[in-house]
């Protein structure tokens, strides 16, 4: 028999990517966004990033040596959930948060649901969210230029008065380390969408949805200036591409990243017009990563040759 007659295991159909490729291609897609961070809140902001992902793989590494576990510091998985971590924490953040959140994040809940592939939520987001819950003052402590402020959706909560629009797309506002800068963020999102790491449809529906809703209910009708914040400001954009995105978490099929993205976007809406608090995003994300499993379950096409039940 030749060997164009032999025929092989599956799968049959191969890629050159890998976890470690993949990952590799969201940090630098990330790393726009990092470097306005950092340029805009100096030595603080990169001391954050480097604790939260020194910590992350750490801990990965020392769980996996106590379970007798296979290493896979090396897939860039740890590296990235501590990156997102940092760049969702504020930039004065005192140094234990970054180590709390990344010991939540990968111990908690990565490893102990079986470690890459198994978590059923952002362990990013799910850290985050902890530490807000846990440490709300410090997790809401912002700054622009080393003086206090507030971010532009809570100026929205409490009339204050707002910066111009145009600051809060380039990145000239209070926030997150990672989450100021909507230009860099898109930067970053574009480029794994041409480079089809990731699909288009959860940022596009989850930015259109949130547009909808608060167009429809923000009170303020068209205001385009209005709209601008609620888009350029918040975690609305990493969260859309670089969180709501992840494989783990997010459906398979197209309709279901439809689903996810439209229910991120109503859900982030919903807690930042009708909420006490002015972010939702965090929130929207992590809630959807629950209903994934639901969403493939009636997404996924039946199997050819499959017969019915």
């Amino acid at each position: 028999m030749s060997e164009l007659q032999l025929i092989s295991s599956s799968p049959h159909i191969r890629s050159k990517d890998s976890t470690q490729n993949i990952m590799g291609y969201v940090i630098l897609a990330l790393l726009p966004a990092t470097a306005v961070g950092v340029y805009n809140f100096g030595f603080k902001a990169l001391i954050n990033i480097l604790i939260c992902i020194i910590a992350s793989v750490a801990f990965e590494a020392g769980v996996q040596k106590l379970l007798k576990k296979e290493f896979t510091i090396r897939d860039n998985s740890a590296a990235l959930t501590g990156l997102l971590l940092a760049l969702n924490l504020p930039p004065a953040a005192p140094v234990f948060i970054g180590i709390l959140g990344s010991f939540f994040a990968i111990v908690i809940v990565k490893q102990i649901y079986g470690g890459i592939g198994m978590n059923i939520v952002n362990p990013a987001l799910a850290a985050r969210a902890f530490l807000l819950v846990s440490y709300a003052e410090i997790m809401t402590a912002w700054e622009v230029d080393g003086v206090s402020s507030a971010t532009p959706l809570a100026m929205l909560k409490d009339g204050s008065e707002l910066p111009a629009v145009g600051d809060a797309f380039l990145g000239m506002i209070g926030g997150s380390i990672g989450e100021v800068s909507a230009i860099a963020i898109l930067i970053g999102g574009i480029f794994l969408i041409v480079k089809k790491i990731i699909s288009y449809r959860i940022p596009f529906y989850f930015i259109l949805s949130t547009a909808l809703m608060v167009l429809l209910f923000g009170g303020r009708g068209f205001d385009l200036s209005y709209l601008g914040y609620h888009l350029f400001s918040g975690g609305l954009m990493l969260g859309a591409f670089f969180m709501a995105t992840d494989y783990v978490t997010s459906p398979m099929t197209p309709k279901g990243q439809i689903i996810m993205g439209v229910g991120c976007g109503i859900i982030t809406a919903l807690v930042r017009l009708f909420g006490g608090y002015p972010e939702g995003v965090s929130f929207a994300i992590l809630i959807m990563n629950l209903f994934v499993p639901i969403i493939d379950r009636y997404t996924i096409p039946r199997a050819f040759g499959e017969v019915a039940k």
